[in-house]
């Protein structure tokens, strides 16, 4: 879209942003649908009228945003105007970029302005909020025992028994390996969302690493009795991330422990090409309204019982980072169940 030629209307159509783009007169040519819907109105009612009418903009002290940035004036070699929030006459906020089209002379040829909905904006910064405050909360419990229990040894070494100095050293023990594991998933969380999660790919036995997650649990306390692991035969070769997978499984477990009832039950089973691995507790299982959400930073589905909330959002991350899918479904039992299907996977060489 340069010079002075008429830019193609449908390569705006389907931008989940807002596109408005004026001539060098200022008259609207483009009003894609995303800035249709934002500016309440149609292209048929707007192409053609100046820009300043159809996007009358002010900032937050009121005053007419067109006549501060001045773009049909002003200094040449402008090429954009950077976000900003901008208000419309109904006091709705936009986000607002502005990008100056010119020609080979430096003359104004098109421009072309770019409208967000703060709401979105909103909604990381309440998440960006939620993980500051779910962060503080799960830090200040088990610090607040470290360091009290740390205090009182070094004040008052001599006046307890070994016995007793034991049981604060193994709380203190307890309580920096919570401190590790939520620094562990905030990192975790840290790496999905920005897409560096790194692979160690190598071939896994399935049924190995669910048992082995299984024993995790069992030796932070939870009773051998309330698991079962049941193989099929036939499982293909896998190429998985063992660590990876080992972690998928163990927040399974966990969140059926902490949330769920009965007995554990993990399933694995050849599916197509690759294997199902399920995870089913006998709990009450989750309600259809919640189904949606399991899956989303700090659910707890109404029933917190510790935990941050954020190991299943790890799940699905980890998950979908071996090419797989997780979903939830309700146990034979009642109680929830999580199904995951892996692919036999690729040997690192063969990778691209």
């Amino acid at each position: 879209m340069t010079g002075g030629a008429e830019p193609d209307k449908r390569a705006f159509d389907d931008l989940p942003d807002g596109v408005v783009a004026a001539a060098a007169d200022g008259s609207v040519q483009i009003l894609n649908p995303a800035a249709a819907r934002l500016l309440r109105t149609t292209p048929d009612a707007v192409l053609g009228r100046d820009l300043r009418e159809v996007l009358p903009l002010h900032d937050a002290k009121g005053r007419d945003w067109w006549g501060c940035s001045d773009p049909w004036g002003g200094l040449d070699t402008r090429t954009r105007q950077p976000e900003c929030t901008l208000l419309l006459p109904d006091g709705r906020e936009l986000l607002v970029t502005v990008a100056y089209v010119r020609d080979e002379h430096r003359r104004l040829v098109r421009l072309v302005v770019c409208l967000r909905d703060t709401r979105a904006r909103e909604v990381q910064e309440r998440s960006r909020a939620n993980l500051v405050s779910t962060v503080a909360h799960e830090l200040r419990s088990p610090l607040t025992s470290v360091k009290g229990f740390t205090a009182t040894l070094l004040a008052k070494w001599d006046r307890f028994d070994d016995e007793q100095k034991k049981h604060m050293l193994t709380t203190v023990n307890a309580d920096a390996d919570r401190v590790t594991r939520l620094i562990t998933e905030l990192l975790d969380v840290s790496r999905i969302d920005a897409g560096r999660l790194e692979m160690r790919v190598q071939v896994v036995d399935l049924a190995q690493a669910v048992r082995k997650a299984v024993s995790g649990r069992v030796a932070a306390g939870d009773p051998e009795h309330r698991f079962a692991v049941r193989v099929e035969p036939g499982l293909p070769e896998t190429w998985a991330d063992p660590d990876k997978l080992q972690q998928v499984v163990g927040n399974l477990l966990e969140n059926a422990v902490r949330h769920g009832d009965g007995t554990v039950t993990v399933d694995l089973r050849p599916q197509g090409e690759g294997s199902e691995i399920t995870v089913a507790d006998q709990g009450v299982g989750i309600a259809p309204e919640q189904v949606g959400r399991v899956f989303t930073r700090f659910w707890s589905g109404g029933n917190r019982r510790g935990g941050t909330g954020l190991g299943l959002y790890i799940v699905k991350g980890l998950v979908e980072a071996h090419g797989g899918t997780v979903v939830v479904d309700r146990a034979d039992g009642g109680g929830a169940l999580f199904r995951i299907q892996l692919p036999a996977g690729v040997p690192p060489y063969e990778r691209a």
